[in-house]
């Protein structure tokens, strides 16, 4: 049976003005679907709820390098672990993602100045030692805010996946390559512009995810708070990897940056709305699942309850039930790249989530700008500080990922650098 197309333009009914309410005191407190199954099958076949977790905090000290622009980074780190550059000399430095043949690719939407000019890098030849990679090589460059990448084998070929903010792109891979060896084929096409906004639209950014066969796209909102005229407009799509089958897979999802399939479930960060104050709405990590709605434009959430956007949502509107978040994070954070990380050495990181949280875009406010644990029932913990000190961005942490059972790393797309974390080794 043909599965429903869900827009948003659909689910709302009619469409109404759009306007900004005071700072929220939050009146319209409602009731969430309850229906979402906050389980999710893991590498080792439990639920992530089920995998076993230690609450030990860990705690933070301070750890100093220097980097090649003459700068010296001092951020704090777990007790035990060290700080090192794997990488360095980028610009907007984004997204990671392990290609099949071994070496690491990661986007870089060079900066704020021209979003046109974005690359894709390899980076090869990790030394254990230095801990850092001896060889970056640009793949691609002059690409509208490549924010992600993603690999596709088949029994026959490799293809790698760019989104950019207009096209999904899809390249022939073959093992060693250092740039295409053909145009690549376009795959589908995106909104590319959005409300007035100094870098050309709002939510520029697009977010791949593999999983059996179907690949899925977050695509975020043109505006801060406003009622779309497009149903594609702040959802996740579904479609098979030639672009066919498209439809929306989830609606109300304002900007799902962070994006990563666990199991069988799938797990989103969001960034709420601009306008209710430096307190509200929090910023999540979703579960997502098929055919739900994740509250954008009409509610919200702030810790673990939701609220009505009255601005948006009018007496007598038929719109779905929002379904709550997975974990609250906290007001203007940032949440983007995560990872579950699973077979990690130290049980204080193992199984748990690890959220980068890019730090609010008003740096006076303060929040986030941190590297932190959590899973359901449990409050975000910081596990690296120091990004942001006194007014000053040292490093806003945009991606995470697991190096090794005994490492991770992490993006800066403030200056460009990639961080290695990592035990201390014996002597």
């Amino acid at each position: 049976m043909q599965r429903k197309v869900l827009g948003l333009c659909a689910l709302m009914g009619l469409l109404v003005g759009c306007g900004s309410p005071e700072p929220s005191e939050h009146p319209d407190q409602i009731e969430a679907d309850t229906t979402q199954q906050d389980t999710a099958s893991t590498a080792h076949g439990l639920a992530v709820d089920e995998l076993p977790l230690d609450t030990t905090p860990l705690r933070l000290v301070p750890a100093t390098v220097n980097l090649a622009d003459g700068r010296t980074v001092t951020l704090d780190i777990p007790e035990g672990y060290e700080l090192r550059v794997a990488a360095e000399g980028m610009k907007r430095f984004r997204f990671l993602a392990p290609s099949p043949d071994g070496r690491l690719f990661a986007t870089d939407m060079h900066d704020l100045t021209d979003n046109r000019r974005g690359r894709v890098y390899i980076f090869d030849g990790w030394n254990e030692d230095s801990a850092r990679f001896e060889k970056r090589s640009t793949y691609l460059s002059g690409l509208h805010n490549p924010n992600q990448v993603a690999f596709l084998s088949t029994a026959t070929d490799t293809f790698l996946y760019v989104a950019t903010t207009g096209k999904l792109l899809r390249f022939a891979y073959h093992a060693g390559d250092t740039v295409p060896r053909a145009k690549p084929t376009v795959i589908d096409t995106f909104p590319s512009y959005g409300l007035s906004y100094k870098y050309g639209g709002w939510h520029l950014t697009r977010s791949l995810a593999f999983h059996k066969g179907k690949l899925y796209v977050s695509v975020g909102s043109s505006c801060n708070a406003c009622l779309e005229t497009e149903d594609v407009r702040a959802t996740l799509l579904e479609m098979d990897p030639d672009g066919g089958n498209k439809r929306i897979y989830a609606t109300g999802l304002r900007n799902a940056v962070g994006l990563r399939w666990v199991g069988d479930e799938l797990f989103a960060t969001g960034m709420g709305s601009d306008h209710l104050g430096t307190e509200a709405p929090d910023d999540v990590l979703f579960h997502i699942e098929e055919g739900k709605h994740y509250g954008w434009p009409f509610h919200y959430q702030v810790g673990e309850e939701l609220f009505a956007d009255t601005a948006f949502l009018k007496p007598n509107m038929r719109v779905m039930s929002p379904t709550k978040a997975y974990v609250p994070l906290g007001a203007r954070v940032g949440a983007l790249g995560f990872e579950l990380f699973q077979g990690f050495a130290d049980p204080r990181l193992n199984n748990w989530f690890v959220v980068a949280l890019h730090g609010s875009s008003i740096v006076k406010m303060g929040k986030g700008y941190a590297v932190v644990r959590v899973r359901k029932g449990h409050p975000a913990e910081p596990i690296i500080t120091g990004f942001l000190q006194g007014d000053e961005r040292v490093a806003r942490c945009c991606d995470v990922l697991m190096h090794d059972s005994n490492s991770f790393l992490f993006t800066d797309d403030h200056k460009g650098v990639l961080y290695l974390v990592r035990r201390k080794r014996e002597v």
